[in-house]
C-alpha cells in the first residue's frame, strides 16, 4: 500500500486493522501523546520515551501518506514567557480541535505550573502559545480526560502533581475562556487516570476503565450533563478486561476502544460500544506484543472518501512503537432509544418518541393529501368533485387522527412527568426496605444460630441426666461408708488421738 496510490482506502477489509506504508521522516517511537486528525492530517504532539518528555510536533498525510516535521513559533505574550522559545516537553495531555486551532490540556512536565494549563498551536501558521483563563482553574493534571461537548471543554479525574488521584469535574468555557467546577450528584467514579472519555447526543458523558496506582477497572460511568448526576448502567454484550491507558474515538454513537493494559499483558481486542444500547462486542482481536496491543496509544478519526477511518498511532508494549494502523469501520445503522438507566434519560428519550410520532403524523397528513390533488388534476371534472370530496373526508379523518395522536402524546408527557416525580420516592421507599430486610435476615440467622445450639444442648440432655443419676448413686454410696466409718472409730476409743499418743 503505498503512497502514491490516492485511493488507498478502498483496499481496506471492514474491521480489520492494517499497517500503513508511509513515507517521510517518522516521529520517533512514543507512548502517552497527543493526537487528532484535521481535513485528512493526522497532528501528533508530544509524548514520553524511557521517561523522557518530548516536545515535538509531526504531521501525517493522509492523502499522499508522508510524515511531515515543521517547525512551530512561539507567538510573543506574556503568557508564553514560560515556553521559552519552544513548545514544552509533555506526556499524558489531551489534544482536541476548536476552530482553527488544536487546544493541548494539562500533561505531565517538568516545568508544570500548579494549575492546569491550556496551549493552542493555530493551525495555519503553526505558532503556539498559552490560553490566559480565568475563573476556577483545575489543579495541574495528566492522564485526565477531556471531552469537547458544545463550546464547553469538559474535564475528567487525571493524576495531579503529587501522584493524588482525582475525580472531580471542570468545564471550560471556550468563548470566554472562564473555569467552573461542576458539582455532580449520586456516586461519581473512583478517582482515577489513563482512562478513555467519550459524549453521546452532546448530553451524556461515559467514562470507562483507567486504573488508580494500584487497581485497573473495566466499569462503565455516565455522567448526565443537563442533571448533573451520575449513574453506573450495566453494559450488555461481551464482557472487557479491566484497562488503562487505552484510547477511543466516538463515530456516529459506535465508541471504538482500543489497546491498553494492565502492566502485566496489553488488551488485545478492539472494542465497540453501541452507545444507543449499551451493548458492548469485540470488533476484533490481535495478537499479544502487537502495537496495538499497547497502552498509551492514539486513535483519531479522519474522513477520507466519504469513509470514516480509525487511524492509530504508537504506544508501549514492553517496547515503544512508531507505526501507523488504519481501520474501516463496517457502516451499522440504528434507530433504537438509548437506554441509559435514569429517569432523565427515559423521559427525554419517550419526548423524542413523542415528537417524532407528531411529525410523522404530520407528514402523513400532507403525503396523503398531496397524493389525492396529484390524482384528481389526472381525471375529468366530475371525478374530480368525487374524489376532492372523499379527500377533504379523509383528511378530516386524518386531521381527527392527529389530534388523538397529539392528546395521547400530552397524556404521555403527563406520565413521564408523574413518572419522574414519583420514581425518587418509590427509590427511596425500596431503599429503605431493603435496609429493613436485611435487618431482619441478620436477626434471623443470629435466631437460627441460638436455636441450633439449643437443640444440640437438647440432644445431650439424656445423657447428662444418667450422669447425674449415678453420681447421686455414687454419694450416696459414699454417705453410707462415712457413716459406717464414723461408727466403727467411736467405738475404738480414742481413734486418731490415741495412735498418737501410743507413738
Amino acid at each position: 500500500m503505498g503512497a502514491e496510490n490516492n485511493s488507498w482506502t478502498s483496499e481496506l477489509a471492514h474491521d480489520q486493522w492494517t499497517p500503513l506504508s508511509v513515507s517521510g521522516s517518522r516521529p520517533s517511537a512514543r507512548y502517552k501523546h497527543a493526537a487528532v486528525a484535521v481535513d485528512q492530517k493526522l497532528y501528533i504532539s508530544g509524548g514520553s520515551r524511557n521517561g523522557r518528555y518530548l516536545s515535538d510536533m509531526h504531521i501525517l498525510d493522509l492523502q499522499t501518506l508522508s510524515w511531515s516535521s515543521p517547525p512551530l513559533t512561539v507567538e510573543p505574550n506574556a503568557m508564553t514567557k514560560s515556553l521559552q522559545e519552544s513548545f514544552p516537553a509533555t506526556s499524558g495531555h489531551s489534544m482536541v480541535k476548536w476552530t482553527n486551532k488544536l487546544l493541548l490540556v494539562g500533561g505531565h512536565s517538568k516545568h508544570a505550573s500548579d494549575t492546569l494549563t491550556v496551549l493552542f498551536i493555530d493551525l495555519e501558521s503553526l505558532q503556539c502559545g498559552m490560553l490566559e483563563t480565568s475563573g476556577k482553574v483545575p489543579a495541574a493534571r495528566g492522564g485526565q480526560s477531556v471531552s469537547l461537548v458544545g463550546s464547553r471543554l469538559i474535564v475528567f479525574g487525571g493524576e495531579g502533581k503529587q501522584r493524588q488521584l482525582l475525580n472531580d469535574v471542570h468545564a471550560l468555557d471556550l468563548e470566554t475562556l472562564t473555569w467552573e467546577v461542576l458539582e455532580t450528584v449520586k456516586a461519581p467514579p473512583t478517582p482515577r487516570f489513563d482512562h478513555a472519555a467519550a459524549v453521546y447526543s452532546d448530553r451524556y458523558l461515559l467514562i470507562f476503565g483507567g486504573c488508580s496506582h494500584s487497581i485497573f477497572f473495566n466499569d462503565l460511568h455516565v455522567l448526565d450533563l443537563l442533571t448533573m448526576e451520575w449513574s453506573q448502567p450495566q453494559i450488555q454484550g461481551d464482557l472487557a478486561n479491566a484497562r488503562a491507558g487505552h484510547a477511543g474515538i466516538n463515530i456516529d454513537g459506535k465508541w471504538y476502544i482500543v489497546g491498553g493494559g494492565d502492566n502485566k499483558t496489553g488488551a488485545s481486542d478492539t472494542l465497540v460500544l453501541d452507545m444507543s444500547k449499551l451493548v458492548l462486542s469485540v470488533l476484533t482481536s490481535v495478537k499479544e506484543r502487537d502495537p496495538l496491543a499497547s497502552e498509551g496509544l492514539s486513535v483519531s478519526s479522519a474522513l477520507i472518501d466519504d469513509e470514516n477511518l480509525l487511524i492509530s498511532f504508537g504506544g508501549y508494549n514492553g517496547k515503544y512503537n512508531n507505526e501507523v494502523f488504519v481501520m474501516r469501520p463496517k457502516p451499522k445503522y440504528s434507530s433504537q432509544p438509548k437506554i441509559f438507566q435514569s429517569p432523565a434519560a427515559a423521559a427525554a428519550a419517550a419526548s423524542v418518541s413523542a415528537m417524532y410520532a407528531h411529525a410523522e403524523s404530520e407528514k402523513l397528513v400532507l403525503t396523503e393529501a398531496n397524493n389525492k390533488n396529484v390524482k384528481v388534476s389526472q381525471t375529468n371534472n366530475v371525478q374530480s368533485m368525487a374524489e376532492a370530496k372523499v379527500i377533504r373526508e379523509e383528511l378530516k379523518l386524518l386531521e381527527s387522527a392527529l389530534e388523538d395522536a397529539r392528546s395521547e402524546s400530552s397524556s404521555l408527557k403527563g406520565k413521564i412527568v408523574e413518572t419522574n416525580t414519583v420514581y425518587p420516592d418509590l427509590a427511596k421507599e425500596l431503599q429503605s426496605v431493603l435496609g429493613q430486610l436485611m435487618v431482619e435476615r441478620s436477626r434471623c440467622a443470629k435466631l437460627e444460630a441460638q436455636i441450633s445450639e439449643h437443640q444440640k444442648t437438647l440432644e445431650t440432655l439424656p445423657s447428662i441426666e444418667e450422669e447425674v443419676q449415678l453420681l447421686r448413686m455414687q454419694k450416696s454410696a459414699i454417705e453410707r461408708d462415712v457413716e459406717v466409718a464414723a461408727l466403727q472409730k467411736q467405738g475404738s476409743g480414742g481413734g486418731v488421738w490415741k495412735w498418737v499418743s501410743r507413738s
